[in-house]
């Protein structure tokens, strides 16, 4: 009798008890690894650990039966699933090697996900024809015979059917859009949002508008992101034929650009079109932002018309900036500028009640103020501009906070302003601060305190920001 070391069986199940367990544990970790960064390869290998090396395992003990003349049922019933669960892993390894890590704008991204998964299919059922040949010694020539006759078939009855399918497959294999994309279809605007082989589905604001492919192929459409050049957004807008045009051009086209979403180095443009109506330009980023861009345009050219006195709709109903509510702010804020009871109500004739509508500009950087702005109700955010022109926060104004405070010195502003909530301000002009502060060095010392604080503000908010940069002598 031979020793067991001689035996067939040993070396295949010495190479079981000491590969395995070294494979699963070198795979564990390779798992583990991959899964971290989020890499797609992590699910070949788990399925490498958790189904291919303990059936191949078993696979090879089980082969080893044929040396004891028993039946070997099962030996092909483990070698059928290896080698499904092999076909399985060689396909998501074709998957990830070709389309999972594919680069934007290669034919492997813009490759439709239905013809991938049709090419999966037949090689699917191509490579169980041959497993099940290879292991059972079955014939699938019959069966592929029998397929191949019932396909005609079919395609002959469902001709038209099938035509508009693959219709509509070979447009997502051109791919003219991809999700996210803005489409105009007859007059109809919408964002893309799921792709199929049968329809596509367009977000339209108003409801989800399903196009079947065919019909899309068949149809003239405009990817609106695949503009060349800015996007646009356009508006119609009415004022009174009292108001110059000038004027008005001038305040649609300040409005506009100081919209958030143009682009940097874009601005608005504004032609009238008569009859006192004007049209507005707006460049936006995309076409997902024209809509909210309009809204707000439209909310801000209502506080910017009234503060210039301007007949937005043809029509100046502010019934808010009353001498009434003028002199109760003025009396509220009279203490604050060093003022008497009776000169603040002195000063309803000659100062100004204004309104902001939350995100406009309250003052700008490098502009010389026409006056100076004490601030009533609302809340705002000072910044000041950076040398990449990122605006960097010093400060939050509120009431009795006051703006513009180089109206003094006659110096251009070295700070932005933005209001945060709706506020409203009183306005004093250069004319009547000068009056106001050659008879009054109280308000001259508030007003030179006030820029030697935001001075102040400012150097702080750099230094916190681990910023070095020249600041010009006044902040305000």
């Amino acid at each position: 009798m031979s020793s067991w070391f001689e035996q067939p069986w040993f070396w295949p199940a010495l190479a079981v008890v000491i590969g395995l367990p070294v494979l699963l544990i070198v795979l564990t970790e390779l798992g583990a690894v991959l899964t971290r960064r989020a890499n797609p390869a992590a699910k070949i290998v788990r399925l490498l650990r958790n189904f291919v090396v303990p059936l191949a395992a078993l696979f090879v003990l089980l082969s080893q039966v044929s040396y004891l003349n028993v039946d070997a049922t099962w030996s092909r019933v483990v070698a059928t699933l290896l080698g499904f669960v092999v076909i399985l892993v060689l396909l998501s390894s074709l998957n990830v090697a070709l389309f999972s890590t594919a680069k934007r704008g290669t034919w492997r991204r813009r490759m439709p996900s239905i013809f991938v998964d049709i090419v999966r299919l037949v090689l699917i059922l191509v490579s169980l024809a041959l497993l099940f040949t290879w292991v059972w010694n079955v014939d699938v020539g019959g069966l592929f015979t029998a397929l191949g006759v019932t396909s005609i078939v079919i395609g002959l009855a469902l001709q038209q059917a099938a035509g508009s399918v693959v219709t509509g497959l070979l447009l997502l294999f051109e791919q003219p859009f991809q999700l996210g994309d803005w489409l105009e279809v007859d007059g109809t605007r919408g964002q893309v949002i799921e792709v199929n082989w049968r329809a596509v589905h367009v977000d339209t604001h108003a409801g989800v508008l399903i196009i079947p492919t065919a019909s899309l192929a068949g149809s003239t459409f405009t990817n609106l992101s695949k503009i060349s050049g800015v996007h646009t957004a356009q508006v119609e807008v009415p004022f009174s034929t009292d108001d110059a045009p000038q004027e008005v051009l001038a305040l649609l086209r300040r409005v506009g650009g100081d919209l958030p979403d143009v682009p940097k180095g874009m601005k608005a443009s504004a032609l009238p079109l008569g009859g006192a109506r004007y049209s507005v330009t707006i460049p936006v980023r995309s076409p997902a932002e024209e809509e909210e861009t309009v809204g707000l345009f439209l909310v801000w050219l209502w506080y910017a018309a009234r503060r210039a006195g301007l007949h937005l709709d043809g029509d100046l109903t502010d019934d808010y900036a009353t001498p009434e509510r003028l002199a109760d702010s003025l009396a509220r804020v009279a203490s604050s500028l060093q003022l008497s009871t009776e000169t603040a109500a002195g000063l309803v004739s000659r100062a100004r009640l204004e309104r902001y509508g939350s995100g406009e500009i309250l003052q700008r950087a490098g502009a010389l103020p026409d006056g100076m702005r004490v601030i009533i109700s609302g809340t705002g955010r000072l910044s000041i501009p950076l040398s990449d022109g990122a605006l960097l926060r010093i400060a939050q104004l509120g009431e009795r906070d006051l703006l513009g405070l180089t109206a003094i010195t006659r110096g251009v502003t070295t700070a932005t302003a933005v209001a945060i909530t709706d506020v409203t301000v009183v306005v004093l002009s250069t004319e009547l601060l000068d009056e106001l502060v050659s008879g009054n060095p109280a308000l001259a010392r508030q007003i030179g305190d006030a820029l030697d604080n935001r001075g102040k503000q400012a150097k702080a908010a750099l230094e916190a920001a681990g910023l070095a940069q020249p600041l010009s002598a006044l902040v305000a």
